[in-house]
């Protein structure tokens, strides 16, 4: 394993870890490594769920380098920064940010990407941007359909820190765990979403996206859309009707 990002591969599972210790600060190679992880890893069909997580016990990460946010190096920064962020959100299977410690600033923000995020209890979050004169363009975005423009409003205008507590509290947060459980609660989900279709998730997760930009009408018919066209094309759909109906446990072939 080189360079900061490390990738483990267990099965239909991969995990990235951004290994920075002890605040696991994504500076701009960090940046392009963990993008071009990303873009290897949605070319594999084969990956189920991605895992994000930080290396060390203090934190998930604690955002982008502040040497990096200067005049000469912020557009840069905010271009290979949303990209990583953009191809989070646009991953072909189901994304999990699993939060230690301090989750803060771009590290908020990179959580925020992922479809799920569990959390051990003493983790922190906040984005403080605003204590430096400036504000996190990405979550100004992205935060008030994932929480509401008032929680919004209140995390980006005070840059005030909060526990896993009210992260839970305001939705964002899936679960909570205690602190030494953590990796057993992402094993345990891991386990249970393997041992489904990748075809079906991957399809189910497109699914559960596509509210994005759309209002509910829109989505519905997107959602209706991937499983008319897509979903009754593969084989593990025909595959688990027919095992219901036969009383037995599917044999999953992943297409």
């Amino acid at each position: 394993m080189t360079g900061s990002i490390h990738l483990d591969r267990q099965d239909r599972v991969a995990t990235l870890t951004v290994d920075r210790a002890p605040l696991n600060i994504l500076d701009l190679a960090a940046l392009d490594e963990l993008r071009g992880m990303i873009e290897t890893l949605t070319a594999d069909s084969a990956i189920q769920l991605l895992v994000i997580k930080g290396g060390g016990s203090k934190a998930f990460s604690a955002g982008v380098a502040v040497q990096d946010h200067t005049p000469d190096k912020i557009e840069g920064m905010l271009e290979s920064f949303h990209a990583v962020l953009r191809l989070l959100l646009e991953f072909p299977a189901p994304t999990l940010a699993a939060i230690q410690g301090h989750c803060l600033g771009g590290g908020m923000e990179l959580a925020a990407a992922c479809d799920l995020r569990f959390a051990a209890a003493k983790s922190s979050f906040g984005q403080p941007e605003i204590q430096l004169g400036c504000y996190p363009p990405w979550a100004a975005a992205h935060y008030p359909a994932l929480l509401g423009p008032g929680v919004t409003a209140d995390l980006l205008l005070t840059g005030r820190i909060i526990d896993s507590a009210e992260a839970s509290e305001i939705g964002f947060v899936d679960r909570r765990v205690d602190d030494d459980r953590l990796e057993a609660e992402v094993a345990g989900f891991s386990s249970q979403v393997t041992a489904q279709s990748a075809a079906v998730t991957r399809l189910a997760v497109r699914a559960i996206r596509a509210h994005r930009g759309l209002n509910f009408e829109q989505a519905l018919t997107e959602s209706e859309r991937l499983y008319t066209e897509e979903l009754t094309q593969t084989h593990d759909m025909n595959e688990g009707l027919s095992a219901f109906l036969d009383k037995r446990a599917p044999n999953w072939q992943h297409r």
